[in-house]
């Protein structure tokens, strides 16, 4: 019986995409396919060792067959093979979801000239077989189904044929495409190149991947002596790797090459990694981790979509892909693997999650790579920027999602820019040049560096040299209200009503301008009724007339990412609300100009347009700009009048 199928609509964008505009190197397509040959099997033994003799213990292995003249490479597993519904969903479907999203970002990025890993993305080895095929066919059993044959070119349709296959597995046979100018797919037919590749990228595989290769020999005499300048050809099946998994390795014996290229093996990514950090814990707690951080946030990191966790393996033998006990969720992004003998091959979910040496090696793990990445930020600073840059709001998310009880972990992992600095600092950096009377660690956060650096109370800062953290993350705030001090040293907001530090002086000063000035302060103040709590006069703004502060702790910022950048739609009774205090400075010639005026009703328009002032000011939009607009125009108008 035969069905033809047609290729999902997003499958055959993704292939398309992927086959003729992602990849150069296409020689990775026999890694991709050995690959999954490998996790066939890795999930065969896993059944045959807990399924009570319904999978039968074998002589594991992968084969490669060459047949120059069809111009096909066979790769051929005993592995746990796929049924109907497998087939499928495994080479039917590329990608169940997210492939959309995808597809659009794929697009954007083509339009810039960007790349797109692809397989990196979706797990899609199997199709990189059309790189260099021109024709694919899969021939498959699993235990409970009779076999089946897969066929297709690539490109829009594939048949499903039943057939004739007695032990499990799968073989997927690839017919090279012909031959360019500019591509030699029959390089691929050759004994050498074959054995270079899979010494290249498939060494480290548990199971023997044998091939008949071609050498030539000396010749012997009928008494077993070899014949001078006389040679034949002899066939001998070879095995063309050493099978030892890198993380059994000796830790002396594995170079940061080694680890790469089992990272872009194993996890089917085209860049090297950003960080590997290799483990070999013996003693009480006893497994072997191969750990990396890849160099780029898959496109889903954030999204309900993605999995975190690290793949398990009990005495080498796969037990779990993504295991999410082992990694927290701020390090979610983490990609690796574990291997300890201290766990049953069919240990439920359940006993995993309770498992003590679960969590002792989850801690473990949690606390390596903590410690990796602080020796990562004193030996290579610049490396670690890009590191932050990509996941640094996974550490400060740590901070805040644990209510500061990751504090002492994570703090110093923290960096941001300040106004004193061109490139990013931590704060013990920022600690070690506060001047002496500073008896705090003062910041100011936005939407962006530029509106930051528009903030009218950075003037006084930058006037007395004291540094300043500009924060511009939506969660910097939160993370800093979680952590609350760094070293016994307070953390203040400069647009915090409690950060000002008045002398006697200028608390004097300011309490005679605001008596003199108490018909204009109201004035104002009931100009901006609703929109600001007070209006008082300030002794930190340096040239600019007015600045927003708040009162209660809660910042614009923070009520801006609380109220539109939350999920959900909030009713305006709902949003929280900071206390605003709109803050004049008294020695700037604007208000000592405003202060002539008899007008009530000017003073108030100049008081809505100070206020629209310091909004922009702190980056935001003016809401009402009609009036805006109809109050600036008046203005306008009466002083052209008065010439």
């Amino acid at each position: 019986m035969k069905e033809e199928k047609e290729f999902q609509t997003e499958s055959k964008q993704l292939l398309n995409l992927m086959v003729n505009s992602i990849y150069t190197d296409k020689e990775i397509f026999l890694r991709e396919i050995l690959s999954n040959a490998s996790d066939a099997i890795d999930k065969y033994k896993y059944l045959s060792l807990t399924s009570a003799g319904k999978y039968p213990q074998k002589d594991y292995q992968i084969n490669i067959v060459v047949n120059k003249k069809e111009r096909s490479i066979e790769i051929i597993d005993n592995g746990i093979g796929m049924n109907k519904n497998d087939i499928i969903n495994n080479l039917g479907t590329i990608a169940k979801s997210g492939s959309k999203e995808f597809l659009e970002k794929a697009k954007e990025a083509k339009e810039k000239g960007e790349n797109v890993n692809i397989i990196g993305q979706f797990g899609v080895g199997f199709y990189s077989a059309f790189m260099v095929a021109k024709k694919v066919e899969v021939r498959t059993k699993s235990v409970d189904d009779k076999g089946y044959l897969f066929e297709s070119d690539g490109i829009s349709k594939y048949t499903i044929t039943d057939a004739d296959k007695e032990d499990t597995g799968s073989s997927i046979k690839i017919f090279l495409k012909d031959d360019t100018k500019d591509e030699k797919y029959s390089e691929y037919l050759e004994d050498s190149k074959i054995e270079d590749l899979v010494k290249k990228y498939s060494d480290y595989i548990r199971y023997p991947i044998k091939m008949d290769v071609t050498t030539s020999k000396p010749k012997l005499d009928k008494d077993g002596k070899e014949i001078k300048d006389k040679y034949e050809d002899v066939i001998e099946n070879k095995t063309l790797n050493s099978m030892i998994p890198l993380w059994k390795k000796p830790k002396s014996k594995v170079t940061e090459e080694d680890m790469d290229k089992f990272y872009t093996s194993r996890f089917n990514d085209y860049e090297k990694p950003l960080i590997s950090i290799f483990v070999k814990a013996e003693g009480l707690l006893s497994y072997n981790a191969l750990l990396y951080i890849p160099s780029h946030a898959p496109y889903n990191l954030y999204s309900e979509n993605y999995e975190k966790g690290i793949a398990l393996y009990s005495k080498g033998i796969f037990i779990k892909e993504k295991c999410p006990e082992l990694i927290p969720d701020y390090l979610k992004f983490v990609k690796g693997l574990v291997d300890s003998d201290d766990f049953s091959l069919n240990i439920s979910r359940e006993l995993l999650q309770n498992s003590p040496v679960m969590k002792k090696i989850a801690s473990n793990i949690e606390s390596k790579i903590l410690s990796e990445l602080l020796k990562l930020k004193k030996d290579d600073y610049e490396k670690y920027l890009k590191f932050f840059k990509i996941y640094g709001n996974h550490i400060k998310f740590g901070i805040y999602s644990s209510y500061g009880s990751m504090n002492d972990k994570l703090k110093d992992l923290l960096v941001y820019h300040s106004l004193n600095e061109d490139k990013l600092i931590d704060l013990k950096s920022y600690e070690d040049k506060m001047a002496k009377d500073q008896k705090y660690i003062y910041f100011a956060s936005g939407k962006s560096l530029e509106s930051i650096k528009l903030l009218p109370q950075l003037e006084k800062f930058k006037k007395s040299g004291k540094d300043v953290l500009l924060m511009d993350e939506n969660i910097d705030e939160f993370t800093i209200m979680m952590l609350r001090e760094y070293d016994k040293k307070e953390f203040k907001n400069i647009s915090d009503e409690s950060s000002e530090e008045l002398s006697k002086e200028e608390k004097d000063k300011i309490e005679s301008l605001t008596s003199q000035n108490k018909r204009i302060l109201d004035d104002i103040k009931d100009a901006l009724k609703g929109k600001v709590d007070d209006v008082s006069f300030s002794s930190n703004l340096v040239d600019s007339p007015v600045c927003i502060i708040t009162k209660n702790g809660l910042s614009m910022n923070m009520e801006h990412v609380i109220n539109e950048e939350q999920p959900g739609n909030k009713d305006e009774n709902e949003k929280v609300k900071s206390q605003k205090v709109l803050q004049i400075n008294p020695d700037h010639e604007l208000f000592k100009a405003i202060a002539k005026i008899d007008d009530d009703s000017a003073i108030k328009q100049y008081g809505s347009l100070l206020y629209d002032e310091a909004v922009m000011l702190e980056g935001f939009e003016v809401k009402d700009k009609k009036a805006f607009v109809e109050n600036l125009n008046s203005l306008m108008l009466k002083s052209v009048n008065k010439k």
